[in-house]
């Protein structure tokens, strides 16, 4: 069939043609940002999963949303090697400037601004990579403690307070959560909490990997009372059917009952793989409708671009030492694991393969989903690793 018009759309953040099976979410934070809007309180959203289930597209669907329903929206993503301030810095800034040609709020907008070059001169020493650009002066009294908790809290104060001006309210969206420093999202957790002590309109929508609510609440104890947390996981068989059958039948385009059920067990129903064979399939079909065989031809293209994209790029950021830890885990199966099996199975003691789980866990392959347990943040990946070391060595 025609490849141009092929309806899948695997990659990362890539929004597919039917986002089905995530109505619930949706709904809760549309209704979480409408109450921020007509000024009453609501619990912040936190979307948990491994990778490979779409937070991402999720996140970015909500902020779309967001906007259309008057929210001002700030988007950033986490990156390793970078500080939560130097990031959310410019994306406040940007938001102020808009809320400031708002006329209702244009002086408690510039105030923020003003608190927000305090923010940066106060910091910029600790955060280097901290750099804004402002014509304003610092606001006296104002985020210049130099302490960052104490300086964010003023901060998101001032922003509230503008975004109230403006009657709006300021959403905060952060991908990939797990990689904010624990002082910082500490900090993050405080500001949102005077925040809503204060009845402001700032809300905080963030994705990140399970591990992501065992940090917030070692970041802050009161932090689990703050947020609600979505689990993100894989789709129910009949969701990861619509996933798969409505973007083909809009293209006119038919699929076999038994080849739905073969796409469904090989990927099961986790979004990103559902696109893979999607879009494998579709290319490997001559016709409508899509057979089982052409499936089954299918499934060697999409576990082979899967082991060359979606697991290579994690795999080689491995040392050997871990390569050997989640083969050993893989040895078990898809988990989670007690951490002695795994030690057992690589013939070794516990305490010597505890830095190893530590760097794994610190880089998002793996997370603890309870005391003493191991489990794969990325779906599948026992049985890419049988693919790729054969042999437990």
């Amino acid at each position: 069939m025609d490849q141009v018009q092929n309806p899948y759309a695997p990659g990362a953040g890539s929004p597919p043609p039917e986002l089905a099976g995530r109505e619930p979410v949706l709904e809760a934070a549309r209704v979480a940002l409408a109450r921020h809007l007509i000024g009453r309180s609501s619990k912040s959203i936190i979307l948990l999963g491994q990778r490979g289930v779409g937070k991402t597209v999720l996140l970015d669907r909500i902020r779309s949303n967001a906007e259309a329903g008057g929210a001002t929206t700030v988007g950033i993503e986490s990156p390793e090697q970078r500080s939560l301030p130097a990031s959310l810095a410019p994306a406040l800034r940007n938001a102020l400037l808009r809320m400031s040609r708002r006329e209702a709020a244009t002086d408690t907008a510039k105030c923020a601004l003003r608190t927000l070059r305090s923010f940066v001169s106060a910091l910029n020493m600790r955060y280097q990579d901290l750099e804004v650009s402002l014509d304003f002066e610092p606001e006296p009294g104002m985020a210049d403690y130099g302490n960052l908790e104490m300086d964010l809290i003023d901060l998101m104060e001032a922003v509230g307070r503008a975004a109230k001006a403006a009657d709006t309210c300021i959403a905060l969206f952060i991908d990939e959560l797990q990689y904010v420093a624990e002082d910082e999202l500490a900090a993050l957790i405080a500001a949102l909490h005077r925040t809503a002590q204060r009845q402001l309109p700032v809300a905080l929508i963030a994705a990140g990997l399970p591990q992501v609510r065992g940090q917030l609440g070692k970041a802050k104890t009161y932090a689990e009372r703050q947020f609600e947390f979505a689990e993100i996981g894989a789709l129910s068989p009949e969701q990861a059917r619509i996933a798969i059958a409505k973007p083909a039948q809009e293209e006119g385009v038919e699929i076999e009952a038994a080849a739905l059920d073969e796409i469904v067990a090989r990927t099961e129903g986790y979004p990103y793989f559902l696109q893979e064979w999607g879009k494998h399939a579709w290319n490997e079909a001559a016709q409508s409708p899509i057979t089982l065989s052409d499936i089954r031809a299918a499934s060697d293209r999409a576990v082979a671009e899967l082991d060359q994209s979606f697991f290579r790029v994690r795999f080689d950021r491995l040392t050997p030492t871990e390569y050997q830890y989640l083969r050993g885990m893989a040895e078990l199966g898809p988990g989670p694991h007690r951490s002695r099996d795994i030690a057992a199975m690589l013939e070794r003691e516990p305490p010597s393969v505890a830095p190893i789980r530590s760097r794994l866990i610190d880089k998002g392959m793996i997370w603890s989903p309870g005391y003493g347990d191991t489990a794969f943040t990325v779906p599948l990946f026992d049985e890419f690793m049988k693919r790729t070391m054969p042999q437990l060595e």
